[in-house]
């Protein structure tokens, strides 16, 4: 084992105190959909029935997550209509993505309960990561954290910006 045991990152303590004061009561995501405060809960696109934020602990910049207004924790809750909407925003995030980041792939996917290790077991969303090759370099493998190169308001003010 490395002698790094922890990885100091102050300027997160912000959003997470601020995370959990506001949410402790209430879903994440439910709060994120009924708010009009898109750049502070980091919402870069909305839908008739869903929503793309950053999402605000993300495995590599540009992580996107994709949640139906609805809340819902599973897909049997969802209908056509939402389900359909959903994939067109996940196809859009890529597509965003590959434009403004030129990764050089995806991971796409989603939790289903607190069992499969989802995060907000509650509320179904989707988590598009873009990958790019040798992303997951030596601080992941050694430090067990990844490094980041842009802050989430630049990630968010680039995604934001006129297609």
């Amino acid at each position: 084992m490395s002698s790094l045991e922890q990885l100091w990152a102050p300027w997160r303590f912000e959003y997470i105190q601020r995370a959990d004061e506001s949410n402790k009561d209430r879903c994440l995501f439910c709060s994120i959909a009924e708010s009009d405060q898109d750049q502070d809960h980091l919402v870069i696109k909305r839908g008739a029935s869903s929503f793309v934020l950053l999402n605000a602990f993300p495995y590599t910049s540009g992580h996107l997550m994709v949640a139906p207004y609805a809340h819902k924790g599973d897909l049997e809750g969802l209908d056509d209509g939402q389900l359909l909407e959903i994939h067109q925003l996940v196809q859009w995030g890529c597509r965003r993505l590959r434009s403004v980041y030129d990764p050089k792939g995806f991971n796409v996917g989603l939790n289903m309960g607190q069992a499969s290790g989802a995060g907000i077991p509650d509320h179904v969303h989707w988590h598009v990561v873009p990958r790019w090759t040798g992303d997951t370099n030596f601080m992941t493998t050694v430090a067990g954290a990844r490094v980041l190169p842009q802050s989430l308001s630049d990630t968010w003010s680039i995604l934001t910006s006129q297609e």
